[in-house]
């Protein structure tokens, strides 16, 4: 038996400042204090043998029951089995995140003194299920089971879909109508301008930020809706708009909504990092600004017609990732997937992750994965310092055996890491203290560490004579880990390791290296 300790003769200054500043509470690992984003901030380098990260999630939509549960009214026992086989998808094909819907129509998968039970739950707005449970808890819990982020997705501004139920009198339609207004595609709205609004969806996220073990906050393109939904007329905000003029506003009716939207994403981010810094903002806008920006682009406006600036949010830093919806294949003229993704970098100035979205719907065939297979590797070429990729959605990943097989046969053969955001905290976890047992063939590795709080994940490192370095990446409850010494019709014999704690933000503690004798 051999026991290592993975600190050097600093450590114990490092650890008494490190320990000093955390709570004892249950949440102390996410009380770091947060870095000023004014000026560039360093990331760690933990000295590892080679780079293990990039942003792998999926969406799992739960407006309409897209993607879960498959209906509305199921059993708890249905809903969580559905939930677990998603869950297990994602963790066996090597993604490390998932996005999950969690406020489709200003109502809650999650207990809520705010919203309503989602009707997608239990087929009956304002519904608990029964018997309860908290949905959103279990996602999380079952989601950090399995080395998976979860990130809550909202919609801050629908009121209610067309597929979802009859209009409740818990809905805010009925309890709120002053903040509604309805769309002749048969959707209500939330009028983004009213301050009882921004007031409303504020509360939201913080309520769950404040209560849940959310890894991220996340938001799609819904601001002020498509104006398809309202058959091409404008956003009937006539009333808000008056009111606005009649106390004095100069701006453009234009102008004005964009405030409103970006007003709110700006106190959104501020209210996050106040309470939980090391909560990720995630913002998915439609994937194209304007037209012309890069000057080939053609199609929709979002800036004039959703009133969106993305290219503001980004530029200003009110994200910490950035997923414009790049839903166009790499050839598509006007619409080119590493064109815009250019684009949207050079925007990138203060340096946030930028993760595009995918579409992965595009069939079964080969074409379709090597579609897939060619964006990420786009990604990866681009934007090495930070790699990551979401794709819309779960549903098609599962379809499609063809690309789910070949996924994990090449893109996504090694599981990976969350790239860390130095901006939040770029202080490692300690390194842990390891012991080592030959028992036969096996080596066995077991490890401890004096701040456990501060894990989210182990990387264990190993190597054979004359290999390159692998990895494993383990959960945060494990302590213990069997190597074979020798594989089968293998003269390669284990010759070192070397095991590192992940932060909740990425960080992996001090890479040191272990000779097995």
């Amino acid at each position: 038996m051999k026991i290592y300790s993975f600190r050097y003769f600093f450590i114990a200054t490092i650890a008494l400042l490190f320990v000093s500043c955390k709570s004892s509470k249950e949440l102390s690992f996410f009380n770091k204090t947060p870095l000023g984003k004014t000026k560039k901030t360093t990331k760690w380098d933990p000295k590892t043998p080679y780079n293990i990260e990039e942003f792998r999630a999926a969406w799992v939509a739960t407006v309409a029951n897209i993607n879960w549960p498959s209906k509305p009214g199921l059993s708890i026992y249905e809903q969580q089995k559905e939930a677990l086989a998603l869950l297990d998808y994602l963790k066996d094909h090597n993604f490390n995140a998932v996005i999950f819907q969690v406020r489709p129509q200003a109502d809650a998968l999650y207990q809520s003194s705010i919203e309503p039970w989602s009707y997608y739950l239990t087929g009956e707005q304002g519904k608990a299920p029964e018997p309860f449970y908290d949905p959103l808890k279990f996602w999380i819990y079952a989601a950090h089971e399995r080395g998976l982020e979860l990130h809550a997705w909202l919609n801050p501004y629908r009121a209610h879909h067309t597929q979802g139920g009859n209009i409740k009198s818990t809905s805010v339609v009925k309890t709120n109508p002053e903040l509604v207004v309805g769309l002749e595609n048969g959707m209500y709205w939330m009028d983004p301008s009213l301050q009882e609004t921004q007031d409303r969806s504020l509360a939201v996220v913080m309520d769950i930020v404040n209560r849940y073990e959310v890894d991220g906050i996340h938001f799609d393109d819904y601001f002020y809706p498509y104006d398809s939904y309202n058959n091409g007329k404008d956003f009937p905000d006539n009333k808000s708009w008056s009111a606005y003029i009649s106390n004095g506003g100069k701006l453009s009716k234009s102008n004005w909504r964009r405030q409103s939207v970006n007003t709110f994403i700006k106190n959104v981010y501020t209210e996050i990092k106040k309470s939980k810094p090391h909560v990720k903002f995630g913002l998915s806008p439609f994937g194209i600004w304007r037209p012309g920006y890069p000057e080939s682009v053609v199609g929709y406006d979002q800036y004039e017609k959703l009133y969106a600036d993305a290219k503001l949010w980004i530029n200003n830093g009110w994200v910490d990732y950035f997923t414009p919806q790049l839903y166009w294949t790499t050839n598509k003229i006007g619409q080119s997937f590493p064109e815009l993704l250019g684009w949207w970098q050079t925007e990138n100035s203060k340096q946030m992750h930028l993760w595009p979205g995918i579409k992965v719907d595009l069939g079964g065939t080969k074409e379709n994965l090597d579609e897939v297979f060619n964006q990420i590797m786009i990604t990866r070429g681009m934007l090495p310092k930070s790699k990551g990729t979401v794709h819309w959605s779960i549903g098609p990943l599962i379809k499609y055996d063809t690309l789910s097989k070949g996924l994990l046969a090449k893109p996504y053969k090694n599981k990976t890491l969350v790239p860390p955001s130095p901006w939040l905290d770029n202080t490692p976890p300690l390194q842990p203290i390891v012991k080592t047992t030959k028992k036969g063939n096996t080596v066995q590795i077991s490890w401890e560490h004096n701040n456990t709080t501060d894990v989210f994940r182990w990387v264990l490192y190993f190597k054979r004579n004359g290999k390159k370095w692998q990895h494993t990446i383990l959960n945060r409850r494990n302590r213990n880990y069997n190597i074979p010494l020798t594989l089968k019709n293998n003269t390669n014999t284990l010759n070192k390791i070397g095991l590192t704690a992940v932060d909740r933000t990425g960080n992996q503690s001090e890479f040191f290296e272990l000779i097995i004798n």
